[in-house]
């Protein structure tokens, strides 16, 4: 692995030019593909298998009229303060109105609200149900502009029109979050490298990826149906993973430069050791979050291949697009500008940095560090055994969008239940008296204590399949409705025993409580999948049992506290005027699963990223200590910058209107944070203080059995310090080749040195006269060597010589 992404790394820097055009025709085409796309859909939820799909599709073959399936909308109307809608003007207005929507194309049946007896009992408030003979994601643009004009004309005729239902169209969403987040982001970037050029860097990067992974997710749907929100998760989470990637290259190809090679060697080596852990970090993420397919509910499913997607994305772009621009970069990428007077301290090799300062105090106090963090998490996560779930509605939507006023004005005038009437099928096929079946189930829903009101029953053509309508008293979210449904389906086996015929509950109401329930039982299987298939990936990455180990507990522990603090806020209401919460109640029933999911992946981000650095100073010989110290000094000021970036880019999702994506933006920052800073920069350095060498252990049998798949680059550096060994030996004589070596670290073990008289630090920037010594040795070198030689014709003879892996090494597009 590292072997190959060293050569793509110096094949992709100094093809540069063709690297960049490729990409450039790639995002082309894809945009072009896009632009006719006919685009994301709310994303319905349906789960096959459950009692509300069977009654769905049953209805669909046998009551076609009734458009089981089809888009629905509500129409309130409100009479102007101090008049009713039954006066004769009112009641015109809004007849002429309903006559309006009767005519809107792909409407299957309107229901008069006078003729229904669907106005309050104070004749203020009335509704029209409108019904859809094609599916949500299908409603046409000429619908919803009828929806838009009857609004319009009820409200010019003095009256109050507000549209609810799963066939409104929702109101754009804002693009703040993504420029808060890309802001930050930026200033993050700048104040880790002191450089434009080395911050600009992942953020062009990241934005190309993004851009392509939105643009294949809107071509996608020329083919398949994809929720809205699988574009905005892919957003999120490409961009936040994209920078990071990005981060991490061009950090240790800085380093790389600082060792005293040349870019493209340097380019080479950073894909070969952080391109390696890249790689790995991508792996975790993509199964976890492919995972969600294994619900059998289609929206989460194009959600998490959606972003699984936009993932992989930014692993190709880090592997080929980077190394690409790190050429056009050149030697500029070193210039900082923009340094503090303690980075430049830094940089002559004066004082520890604070990532170090953090790791030799908590390999100081392992046990305390451990007791007090481990404690924190559990106290933020008690709120989480109140957790409560519910598939969100109209009461979730943005304070004064049309849909939440629909639903406000509705539970006013007839009560909370009728935004979510239940929908009741009998299935009399088998009975030998239809009729009595029909009514035996208009009865028992009479007789129920939660049920506002019973529509009587309605045949098909044949006469053996009965349509019922039940309006709860409580709210379609509530715990009472939920018990309602429970209770109906309940009474379904005494009517089957009773009458032969078979009775399910259905609609939108229904099929939520059906999702949260399939949810809900999903979630274990789920959690076992992800974490079982990510902890082969990370035994195969650390060749360690106690490493994949503690890296899923602090995972688990994440998750938890994470739950607590949603609980916390969204559901019982602390702090809610600080995060944008106008409204508790139980937490979106997607979030759980969808937060264990992309959490999980996120979380093996940061284990790959700072464990990896450690693994390669332990097996390079440092002791466990140093091992963690010096992990911290090389990658902790990166992976700090990385959780900060993406705490700000999720955080940014705050400020979306939108319930599920607020709470989304807020579950991912927090797990972020408390996985990033608590767990792997705490409890992971605290564990393996105190476990010292076992932290590294792996059975005799298990280490033969696996494969060595080298992310810490150690395969890479033997081969390139034997490249060097073998140039040395063939072109420097041995009066010279005292002038040649190879410079000692820091830390007491060896690096390989691409040139001479150089001597860099762990993890200072050298200044610039050490920078131009590489060049300087080098031809002070060959002019050695010539000298050494005294212009023998034979040179060319010796350097063609050289090992077949030395040329393999220096042109990767060349096979021997």
């Amino acid at each position: 692995m590292a072997t190959f992404l060293y050569r793509l790394g110096r094949l992709a820097f100094r093809r540069r030019r063709v690297v960049v055009m490729l990409w450039v025709a790639v995002l082309a085409a894809i945009g072009i593909g896009a632009m006719s796309a006919p685009g994301t859909s709310s994303g319905a939820l349906g789960v096959p298998g459950t009692q509300s799909q069977r009654a769905i599709d049953l209805l669909q073959k046998e009551f076609p009229q009734a458009s089981a399936d089809g888009a629905t909308a509500r129409v309130v109307f409100e009479a102007p303060s101090g008049q009713k809608l039954t006066s004769a003007a009112n009641k015109a207005e809004v007849e002429s109105l309903v006559a309006k929507l009767e005519k809107s194309p792909q409407v299957s049946g309107v229901t008069d609200p006078f003729t229904s007896g669907l106005v309050s009992r104070s004749g203020t408030i009335a509704y029209a149900q409108v019904s859809y003979k094609v599916a949500q994601a299908d409603v046409s643009g000429a619908a919803h502009a009828v929806q838009t004009d009857v609004v319009q004309q009820g409200e010019k005729a003095g009256l109050k029109v507000s549209l609810g239902g799963n066939a409104v169209k929702d109101k754009a969403t804002s693009k703040a979050a993504e420029l808060i987040g890309v802001g930050v982001a930026a200033v993050v970037l700048l104040i880790t490298f002191g450089s434009l050029i080395a911050a600009g860097l992942p953020l062009l990067t990241a934005i190309l990826g993004v851009a392509a992974a939105v643009l294949s997710v809107t071509l996608a749907t020329h083919f398949f149906d994809m929720a809205s929100a699988s574009t905005t998760l892919a957003l999120m989470l490409g961009l936040a993973v994209a920078i990071d990637y990005a981060l991490f290259i061009v950090s240790r190809h800085r380093n790389e430069i600082r060792d005293g090679h040349q870019p493209e060697e340097a380019c080479g080596r950073a894909l070969g050791t952080a391109g390696s852990a890249v790689v790995f970090a991508g792996l975790t993420v993509i199964v976890a979050l492919s995972g969600l397919t294994v619900i059998g509910i289609g929206t989460l499913t194009a959600m998490g291949l959606a972003s699984a997607f936009a993932v992989a994305v930014a692993v190709i772009i880090a592997l080929t697009l980077l190394p690409a621009v790190l050429g056009f970069a050149g030697p500029r990428i070193m210039k900082g500008k923009l340094h503090t007077r303690r980075m430049k301290a830094l940089e002559r090799g004066e004082g520890e940095s604070t990532g170090v300062r953090w790791a030799k105090f908590v390999t100081r106090n392992p046990v305390k560090v451990l007791a007090v963090s481990v404690a924190g998490l559990a106290l933020l996560a008690i709120p989480a055994m109140s957790l409560k779930m519910a598939l969100n509605d109209d009461s979730m939507k943005p304070p004064g969008s049309t849909q939440r006023i629909a639903y406000e004005t509705l539970s006013k005038g007839f009560g909370p239940g009728f935004n979510g009437p239940l929908t009741v099928v009998v299935d009399a096929r088998g009975s030998d008296d239809p009729k009595a079946a029909a009514q035996d189930a208009y009865t028992m829903l009479s007789k129920l204590d939660d049920v506002a009101a019973v529509r009587p029953a309605s045949f098909n053509e044949a006469g053996d399949v009965a349509l019922l309508g039940a309006v709860p008293k409580s709210a379609p979210t509530s715990e009472a409705t939920k018990n309602l449904v429970n209770e109906i389906r309940g009474h379904g086996a005494a009517l089957h025993q009773d009458t032969g015929a078979e009775l399910m509950v259905t609609g939108l109401t229904a099929v939520n409580i059906d999702v949260s329930n399939k949810l809900s039982a999903a979630l274990v299987p789920y959690l076992a999948i992800v974490v079982g298939l990510a902890l082969v990936l990370l035994l195969l990455v650390f060749r360690s049992i106690v490493i994949p180990l503690k890296a899923a507990l602090g995972f688990l522990l994440s998750v938890v506290s994470t739950l607590g603090v949603l609980v916390a806020v969204f559901q019982w209401g602390w702090l809610k005027d600080l995060f944008g919460v106008d409204q508790t109640g139980p937490i979106v029933s997607l979030l759980p699963i969808l937060l264990i999911g992309v959490v999980f992946g996120l979380a093996m981000d940061y284990e790959v990223f700072l464990v990896s650095r450690m693994r390669e100073e332990h097996v390079h010989g440092a002791g466990p200590t140093q091992a963690i110290v010096r992990g911290f000094r090389h990658s902790g000021r990166v992976v700090t910058a990385a959780a900060v970036i993406m705490v700000s880019v999720f955080s940014g999702f705050l400020l979306d209107d939108a319930a599920l994506i607020k709470s989304i933006g807020l579950g991912l920052a927090a797990a972020v944070f408390f996985d990033a800073f608590v767990v792997r920069m705490t409890i992971v350095p605290a564990v393996m203080a105190l476990l010292g060498h076992r932290s590294w252990t792996l059975p005799k049998w298990l280490d033969r059995v696996l494969p060595n798949v080298d992310v810490e680059g150690e395969k890479l550096r033997h081969l390139l310090d034997a490249e060097q060994t073998d140039s040395a030996a063939e072109l420097v004589p041995a009066g010279v080749a005292a002038g040649v070596h190879a410079g000692d670290d820091s830390d007491g073990h060896s690096a390989p040195r691409a040139f001479t008289d150089v001597h860099a630090s762990d993890d200072t920037d050298t200044p610039a006269s050490a920078q131009q010594a590489p060049g300087k040795a080098r031809g002070l070198s060959r002019l050695k060597q010539r000298l050494a030689r005294g212009g023998d014709a034979t040179a060319g003879t010796q350097q063609s010589e050289v090992p077949t892996r030395r040329k393999l090494l220096k042109n990767p597009i060349r096979r021997s």
